[in-house]
């Protein structure tokens, strides 16, 4: 512990002494692009074999961790020529192992791995991909990195304590594109909370599996991030490692039987998609630039408010970091004058693994309840409905979904939450896909969280919050944030007086 102490210490000295580090400057990389001819692989021969047409795209919800994890694997085994993965957050964990085992297998095969993940969470994480990377099918670049103090979050802040602007803007997106063919996108990040693999806890997710026309636009995107001036070749940062073995996942964690359905059905050769109108939402590179002011008429938080403007019967939003800001609340009185019935599904306090952004959330409850929203707040546990989400198993579950139905025939489904640092400073992509199906199954999952799952809020006859649970007859209420104590609501109040709602 002493020795620590002093390791710490030392390296705090050093990087004050040396005033902040500066990013690397001529920087070498090439620039790649996605797979031309798709179908020239097997994954895009069958795309293009089930195609419901050139203007339409093939989507498939993937709802449970297990399949979502499965899916990654089963594209990144079946890849032929690429694989190009885009994520914020990658955990040191069993999943991530495992996934990134796959990844460098599918190199081994000859097919072109390129990793693009936000630097945000890359503490201590250099040696990791400097050994991935180190494999010549395998490039990995960091997104608007931190140039020093890497072994620590805290190192890296004081490195960077003059780039602040710049650090706070991070790169949020989602994205798996195997052979420029097959893809899938969504809230999920790589890591066992995320496949519902975390004893303790874990998250309500949602992502698709994506086909057809949208694909190409999928990786357009990819490769406008990868070769932006934003993203660093992971040895242009981080130090040199030796040489020693990289550690393999164990293949026992592989998940099969019924979560394999992807697997299963690209080997069959039949894939079973909704072939469906699609476009993708995506923030540009510049959004993340603190020497660009992004124009706001061209980012994603502009689209999600013409399609809500659009609604005529519905809105419903799920979204786990839920902070609206006034003109969030503008915007949804506008919509109940209307006659829009508004569905709000987000964590409770108890759920959450972020009780700031709740804390902010919690600031506009009463307003949008006396408009009329209807607000339902997840429980850490779910009711027997988890089946749905299987395998929660006895863990805490807090939801990390994002999703937008507009009167049940427009589905959204992407990493943006509905606060203002997805809308402002971070960078984000989602999907539009018109289609009651995909909308019935989106309520439906909605529907079977807020049965046994979720909180609702009403107000009493002097505008207090009642939180509400169980069948009707047998409610259980609440008149204070359930589930928590005296000591985490005193402690949210004094630590949020320090946060901004901008930085939320």
């Amino acid at each position: 512990m002493r020795k620590s102490w002093i390791r710490a210490f030392a390296a705090c000295a050093v990087l004050i002494a040396a005033g902040c580090v500066g990013l690397p400057q001529h920087v070498h990389k090439y620039t790649t692009e996605s797979l031309l001819h798709p179908e020239t692989t097997a994954l895009g021969r069958i795309a293009e074999h089930h195609g419901g047409g050139k203007n339409l795209s093939g989507i498939r919800l993937l709802t449970s961790g297990d399949e979502a994890l499965a899916s990654l694997i089963a594209l990144a085994d079946r890849a032929e020529r690429t694989l190009d993965l885009q994520y914020y957050l990658i955990h040191e964990d069993d999943s991530s192992r495992l996934l990134l085992h796959h990844l460098r297998l599918a190199a081994e095969r000859g097919v072109r791995v390129r990793l693009l993940v936000d630097d945000l969470n890359t503490a201590g994480e250099d040696r990791r991909f400097m050994h991935l990377g180190a494999h010549e099918n395998i490039e990995v670049r960091v997104f608007n990195p931190f140039p020093g103090g890497r072994f620590a979050l805290w190192t890296r802040f004081i490195a960077s304590a003059s780039d602040i602007p710049r650090i706070n803007h991070r790169m949020h997106n989602k994205l798996f594109v195997a052979d420029n063919s097959i893809a899938i996108t969504g809230g999920r990040n790589i890591g066992d909370q995320y496949f519902t693999r975390d004893p303790h806890s874990n998250f309500i997710d949602l992502d698709v599996v994506a086909a057809g026309m949208i694909v190409p636009q999928l990786s357009a995107t990819f490769d406008e991030f990868w070769n932006s001036k934003y993203a660093y070749p992971i040895a242009s940062v981080a130090s040199p490692v030796d040489a020693e073995g990289v550690p393999k996942a164990l293949e026992e964690n592989a998940v099969a039987g019924d979560a394999n359905w992807l697997g299963r059905e690209l080997d069959a050769g039949d894939l079973q998609l909704d072939w469906v109108p699609a476009t993708i939402l995506a923030d540009g590179p510049a959004k993340i630039a603190s020497d660009v002011a992004p124009n706001e008429e061209v980012t994603i938080a502009n689209n999600i408010a013409a399609l809500m403007r659009a609604a005529q019967q519905e809105v419903i939003i799920i979204s786990p970091y839920f902070v609206p800001g006034e003109k969030g609340v503008a915007l949804m009185r506008e919509l109940v004058g209307h006659g829009v019935r508004i569905r709000v599904l987000t964590n409770s306090l108890a759920s959450t693994d972020s009780p700031l952004v709740h804390n902010g959330y919690s600031h506009y409850r009463v307003a949008l309840l006396k408009l009329g929203v209807e607000l339902s707040e997840v429980r850490p546990k779910l009711g027997q409905k988890r089946l749905r989400f299987h395998p929660f198993r006895s863990s805490n579950a807090s939801l990390h979904a994002k999703a937008l139905v507009i009167d049940q025939k427009t589905v959204f489904i992407g990493s943006m939450n509905m606060d203002a640092r997805s809308a402002r400073t971070n960078s984000e992509m989602g999907l539009v896909m018109r289609s009651t199906e995909i909308a019935h199954q989106v309520i439906s999952l909605l529907d079977d969280i807020s049965a046994d799952g979720s909180y609702r809020l009403d107000l009493d006859r002097h505008d207090q919050i009642v939180w509400s649970s169980g069948e009707p007859g047998a409610e259980k209420h609440w008149y204070r944030d359930p589930e928590t104590t005296w000591l985490q609501r005193f402690t949210l109040r004094i630590i949020s007086a320090f946060a901004s709602e901008d930085l939320l």
